[in-house]
């Protein structure tokens, strides 16, 4: 390279060096410029802001201290009709006591706020006690009867569910209740909630109750829980006392469907406290909800188990039967019961155990002192049945066990519950099956060992007898049309075979009586004779005793048994067939073996009856029209 091209570069080099340093300087005062302009800017930006701020904060601190101005004429009317619209000036309100509180605690303003504040939660309380009670209606018994699915019109029963209150009222509750929990600091709203739904229960179940009494008088109401499982009754049950058994149905009807009622009516109560009261106090809330209704429950079980007393001690037993349908009842709704009351106190749970229990010993004892009175059934003469017929007792002691069948696996529990031994602690329903069946066995064995004693009452050996083969009778063929032989065949296989065996032992008594008509017809002290031989006198008088004896018995025995009873035509034809066949047969040996004998005179003296007539005579036995 020449020097002059180096000089060049050189030369432009430094030409460039000299303009970028006086560009860096024109910079630098440029810069030196515009950052203290920038900074004033920002500045007064930031004073800007500043007075923005003192300004919006002063306008915020202003409108606190006219709250209570600005919300007065809403907290003085109150929430009704506009609750949020109440609830935001609360909020406001809410909002200037913060403030106050942090800021200025010795103002003025902050009792004025604060007495405000306390006022619109006063109101709201007051509006959730006004909601409540005015929307608060008893569930109508129909309601109820098809909640608990005793509506006998609808085939398939279906879920109903209760609305205790309008959806908008109850979201305005719900909404109080919300408020009152998070900023009311009170919980006075839970005890004012339960004792409002408390009466709407109870007069919810109280207006069921009164509903089966209005309708008792015009219509026969259905309860499947005391319906029986059979299809026939077993035998004839003898008419009721006019009047009192009807209302007393209806009281043992009406009890039952009040228990399901209570339980279907808690369980729905407890679902809508569920979305109104907080979850840590809805146990407690649902407890004292119930404890009026289920209470009033308890006393009128408790006054079913001491009217059951008192007619145990006026030995009236059957009135005891009222316990068992309800004590079925409790028993079956026990499971439900129980899931509704979970998570109650101890003593709310154990009213229905305790009353169960109660039921179970008072029923027992029934069951107990009936079989004793079964025994020692006083002897009186005159309550006797002139006819021989089935002794009062006998059917009133069928009757009561027939109606236990409707509730064998209630009596069965009844007599296990009393059992004080270890497998009674764990019984199962066989066990108590076979404690019902040697309880039936045990009355059926008092009744034929009264009856047995009552029958020395009859001086006449075959009344005695007709009287044992009725009752006997009665009490087989009562048997057999119920479940009662395959209950008591449980323990006692033979029982069937035992009555078979006194029924006929009784018939044979009873023949015996005719022996004092048939002994006259027997060929003892009859002369031996040849035809055409001459009687002595003694001998013609032999023959005329015999027919004098046939004839006087055979009037006197029928005239007798004609007034005596066997209302089992069955039993009743079978004896005089055999009475007939028995004494006809004797009859015409003795009139064969006479017929050529000449012994009086006057033979239609004695000889008064045909064998036909005698069978007519006989076919006439325990027909009083005849």
């Amino acid at each position: 390279m020449s020097l002059s091209a180096a000089n060049m570069i050189l030369w432009l080099s430094s030409c460039q060096v000299s303009i970028l340093s006086s560009f860096e300087s024109r910079l630098m005062q440029l810069e030196n410029s515009i950052i203290p302009v920038h900074k004033q800017t920002e500045n007064l930006q930031r004073l800007q802001e500043n007075v923005d701020k003192t300004l919006s904060c002063l306008d915020h601190v202003i409108s606190y201290y006219h709250v209570a101005k600005d919300t007065d004429k809403i907290i003085r009317e109150g929430p009704a009709g506009r609750l949020d619209e109440y609830l935001a000036c609360i909020a406001k309100i809410q909002k200037a006591v913060e403030y106050f509180q942090d800021n200025n605690p010795d103002s003025p303003e902050l009792n004025t706020v604060k007495a405000r504040f306390e006022k619109g939660k006063e109101l709201l309380e007051v509006e959730f006690r006004s909601l409540l009670m005015r929307y608060s209606k008893p569930v109508p018994p129909i309601l109820i009867l098809d909640a608990i699915g005793d509506n006998e019109d609808m085939e398939v029963q279906e879920d109903v569910t209760l609305e205790h209150l309008p959806e908008a009222v109850l979201q305005d509750i719900i909404c109080i209740s919300a408020w009152l929990v998070e900023y009311g600091r009170n919980q006075d709203f839970m005890n004012v909630y339960f004792q409002v739904r408390s009466s709407q229960l109870d007069r919810s179940i109280k207006g069921l109750k009164e509903h089966f009494r209005k309708n008792s008088a015009t219509s026969a109401i259905h309860s499947p829980a005391v319906q029986t499982k059979r299809k026939e009754t077993p035998t004839k049950k003898p008419p009721k006392r006019p009047g009192k058994d009807d209302v007393l149905d209806i009281e043992i009807d009406s009890y039952i469907h009040c228990i399901s009622a209570f339980v279907k009516l808690a369980q729905s109560e407890y679902t809508l406290l569920t979305e109104i009261i907080p979850e840590h106090h809805q146990k407690k809330t649902f407890d004292s909800l119930i404890q009026e209704a289920l209470d009033n429950l308890m006393l009128e079980g408790d006054n079913i188990i001491s009217a059951a007393r008192r007619a145990i001690m006026r030995h009236d037993y059957s009135a005891v039967l009222t316990i068992f349908p309800i004590l079925r009842h409790l028993k079956q709704t026990k499971p439900d019961f129980d899931a509704t009351l979970q998570g109650t106190a101890a003593s709310t749970k154990n009213k229905l155990p305790a009353l169960i229990t109660s039921m179970e010993t008072i029923g027992a004892k029934a069951l107990e002192e009936f079989a004793d009175s079964i025994k020692n059934d006083p002897d009186k003469e005159y309550n006797m049945p002139k006819d021989g017929t089935v002794h009062e007792l006998t059917s009133n002691a069928i009757l009561f066990l027939q109606q236990l069948l409707d509730f064998q696996e209630t009596a069965g529990a009844m007599l296990a519950s009393q059992e004080s031994s270890s497998s009674a602690s764990s019984y199962s329903s066989e066990f108590s099956r076979r404690l019902l069946s040697t309880y039936i066995y045990k009355v059926l064995g008092n009744l034929q060992l009264n009856l047995s004693n009552k029958a020395k009452v009859y001086e006449d050996p075959a009344l005695r007898a007709v009287f044992l083969h009725n009752n006997y009778n009665y009490i087989l063929k009562s048997l057999e049309k119920s479940e009662l032989i395959q209950l008591v065949a449980v323990t006692h296989k033979k029982v069937e075979g035992s009555y078979r065996e006194l029924i006929e032992q009784e018939i044979q008594n009873y023949q015996r009586s005719w022996l004092k008509v048939t002994e006259h017809l027997t060929e003892r002290n009859i002369p031996a004779f040849q035809p055409g031989t001459k009687l002595k006198d003694k001998e013609r008088q032999i023959i005329k005793d015999k027919f004098k004896g046939f004839n006087d018995g055979l009037e006197e025995l029928c005239k007798i048994q004609q007034g005596w009873a066997v209302p089992d035509k069955g039993q009743r034809d079978a004896i005089r067939q055999a009475q007939k066949r028995v004494v006809s047969e004797a009859y015409r040996a003795f009139l064969q073996r006479c017929a050529n004998i000449s012994f009086t005179k006057n033979p239609e003296k004695y000889h008064r009856y045909s064998p036909e007539q005698v069978e007519v005579m006989i076919d006439k036995l325990f027909d009083t029209s005849a």
